[in-house]
């Protein structure tokens, strides 16, 4: 019998962890970017089709979408191939948004790996990368305490409104908070203690129990 899948944790850092499907999918988010040396048989990879009687290469200057993993591949400062911009959310002007007050701010519609994604772009050389770093920083920590408190005081509600503006780190700490008080309470019922049967034996009575009434 397979055993089921052990949920990995994100990097959470300048370097992802391809065991994680959270990072797998991050590492797909488009990056707006510059070609800055001819890529050629790579137009068809960035949905670039070419023209009739035009090779499928991309020509120097030509404005691009790359997932994050590609433009992380061809950044290289030795050799100019591709230049990166800041996706808007990453710019001065949100950064002084979040600055007042980050609470407004709908981080999954923005953009669902905020931190995470965020946290990869100081991989590439940007004179704002202290900046982008300081405000990824301060915007957890101000998120954070509203999120928590959130997670301890919606027990057994529905909080599918509460958590739809959450980036996806956040959502996972807002579900870690509400198991840590749902396992709390079964500690103060006294369930805590409690041994009850895997799905794995009680399914094997059943087909005992079918096999001896056959």
């Amino acid at each position: 019998m397979a055993e089921a899948y052990f949920p990995v944790g994100p990097g959470l850092g300048p370097e992802e962890n391809f065991l994680s499907l959270e990072d797998i999918l991050m590492s797909q988010e488009k990056l707006p970017g510059r070609v800055e040396a001819a890529l050629p048989r790579l137009a068809a990879v960035l949905g670039k089709g070419a023209a009739a009687g035009q090779s499928d290469g991309i020509p120097e200057g030509s404005k691009v979408e790359v997932p994050l993993w590609l433009a992380k591949g061809l950044y290289d400062n030795k050799r100019r191939i591709l230049s990166v911009e800041l996706p808007k959310i990453y710019k001065e002007g949100w950064r002084t948004v979040f600055s007042a007050d980050a609470n407004v701010v709908d981080l999954h519609k923005m953009g669902p790996y905020y931190y995470g994604f965020g946290s990869q772009l100081l991989n590439f050389d940007n004179p704002e990368n202290p900046e982008i770093a300081q405000t990824i920083l301060q915007t957890f920590i101000g998120r954070f305490r509203r999120i928590m408190d959130s997670s301890q005081n919606a027990y057994n509600e529905d909080t599918s409104a509460l958590v739809a503006r959450l980036d996806e780190l956040e959502r996972a700490l807002f579900r870690a908070g509400q198991k840590g008080l749902n396992d709390f309470q079964c500690w103060e019922k006294g369930q805590a203690s409690q041994i009850t049967a895997s799905s794995l034996v009680q399914n094997y009575r059943k087909r005992k129990f079918t096999d001896m009434d056959g």
